[in-house]
């Protein structure tokens, strides 16, 4: 959270200032502002810096410090970040092996993680590149009740990736 002007520290000449209860009491000057904040027995604080003129509220400071730093904590537990999870093959896998490979990408799909299927190739297999897109086909073939091909499988030098995301 970034740091508040209070009180004192609010060296403007003009502010806007809003009531406890969220009511406009108008523009006025800060030593106006703060004079009314003393007799409320409240603080002055500065919640819109970046306005013309400033907006400051009188409340409590801390109060008000506590239910901003909650209201970020709930902010962020309902925010998800989404990785990437990598499953490499190569171009002769046998069938039980990319079935285990299909569970693999299957569990993380299922947690929202998106997945890079990765074909890596290795000294002569680079002369069947093309061969060996089937292989990628049949991944997202197996995968078609629970994902999208986000990326079509494309060459990279001497790899062929494609993206896999969950269905929405």
């Amino acid at each position: 959270m970034s740091e508040l002007f209070i009180n004192e520290q609010i060296r403007d000449k003009e502010v806007r200032v809003v009531g406890e209860n969220g009511e406009q009491l108008g523009i006025m000057s800060s030593r106006e502002a703060l004079q009314m904040a003393e007799e409320a027995g409240v603080d002055l604080v500065k919640i819109a810096p970046t306005a013309k003129p400033p907006v400051c509220k009188l409340v409590d400071y801390g109060k008000f410090k506590y239910e901003q730093t909650r209201k970020e904590k709930e902010a962020k537990k309902k925010q998800r970040t989404i990785e990437i999870k990598e499953i490499r093959l190569s171009p002769n896998i046998d069938t039980n092996d990319l079935n285990t490979k299909v569970n693999a990408a299957r569990k993380f799909l299922s947690k929202g993680d998106r997945v890079k299927i990765t074909l890596r190739f290795r000294g002569r297999e680079m002369a069947h590149m093309a061969n060996s897109k089937h292989i990628l086909d049949d991944f997202a073939q197996a995968l078609s009740d629970i994902c999208v091909v986000e990326k079509a499988p494309k060459v990279e030098g001497r790899s062929m990736t494609m993206f896999l995301t969950e269905k929405r």
